[in-house]
């Protein structure tokens, strides 16, 4: 299983973020949780962390001002030299929003809110899988 040093909730809901962040921390991850309400604050949080710390996004796609797809053009166009594993968080049952997830190659999964540890370990595990081939 991965660890990661941090793990970055972003999604425009506090009371998501919430939920969120008590389900990870009973995962027992050992890792620093972050929320962030906008995209743009979380981008130029993780513009200002090492590149060697490894984190887990939770990216939401529908936020104003800088949806889930602005970030991640910014993170790629930014962040070229992290290896962060980023997982789309969404509401959206859009099969297109899941195919247009696929075109980002930053992007590890998608997964269907609500969260649930049995659809964050499937992800988890998954990546875990295509890094090992």
């Amino acid at each position: 299983m991965q660890s990661f040093d941090s793990i970055v909730l972003i999604d425009d809901d506090p009371i998501n973020n919430l939920i969120n962040k008590r389900l990870i921390s009973k995962l027992e991850f050992n890792s620093e949780v972050e929320e962030y309400l906008e995209a743009e604050n979380a981008l130029n949080a993780i513009l200002e962390t090492s590149s060697q710390k490894k984190l887990l996004i939770l990216l939401d796609i529908n936020m104003p001002v800088m949806n889930g797809w602005d970030f991640l053009k910014l993170y790629l166009e930014k962040c070229q030299n992290r290896k962060d594993v980023i997982v789309m968080l969404s509401s959206s049952i859009d099969f297109q929003d899941r195919k247009k997830s696929e075109e980002y190659p930053c992007v590890s999964g998608f997964i269907e809110k609500p969260l649930t540890h049995k659809k964050l370990l499937e992800v988890l595990k998954t990546f875990d899988l295509k890094e090992k081939e």
